[in-house]
């Protein structure tokens, strides 16, 4: 069974660049799944970044949808997953089953021989969003990262770029 690993924490905290050096220490090699999709300029600049800081020890897949799926095809070198949380609102934007998606996560996760590194945002230690459909993704991204947390050996909180083990 792999070791799964959760880093979380929030905006712009170091939790990515955490999570590419925890998944590096892990093997020679690593695959790097990608969540976002660059709608906008801004998405573009912050995917640029995350790219360049990734040298040819990386394989990058872009998995906005089936993170599962991505996950079974990648199972041989450790993953990094950027992120659960663009994984969620790609799937709440796209109107697909976001509970089925992840019980079929969950599911997969103990089959997988390599380890597997989650990157995902605390969004619900901030104000109360003004918008029923912010206030009902901070609430699929807190139970998210909970199950996750629940399936992972290890849960990191990333606070001014210094990890904070949590589990």
């Amino acid at each position: 069974m792999a070791r799964i690993h959760l880093i979380t924490g929030g905006a712009r905290s170091g939790k990515s660049a955490l999570a590419e050096a925890v998944t590096l220490s892990l093997g020679n090699y690593a695959h790097y799944i990608a969540t976002a999709q660059a709608f906008d300029d801004e998405m573009k600049a912050r995917i640029s970044t995350h790219r360049a800081r990734r040298t040819e020890v990386w394989t990058t897949h872009e998995a906005p949808f089936d993170l599962a799926g991505t996950l079974q095809a990648t199972d041989d070198a450790p993953r990094l997953v950027d992120c659960l949380t663009l994984w969620l609102s790609n799937l709440i934007l796209a109107d697909r089953d976001c509970e089925a998606e992840t019980r079929d996560l969950l599911a997969l996760l103990p089959a997988l021989a390599h380890p597997v590194v989650f990157v995902s945002n605390e969004v619900g230690m901030g104000i109360v969003p003004e918008n029923a459909l912010a206030r009902g993704f901070r609430d699929a991204a807190g139970l998210l990262n909970q199950r996750i947390a629940a399936a992972a050996d290890e849960v990191t909180l990333a606070v001014a770029g210094l990890p904070l083990k949590v589990k």
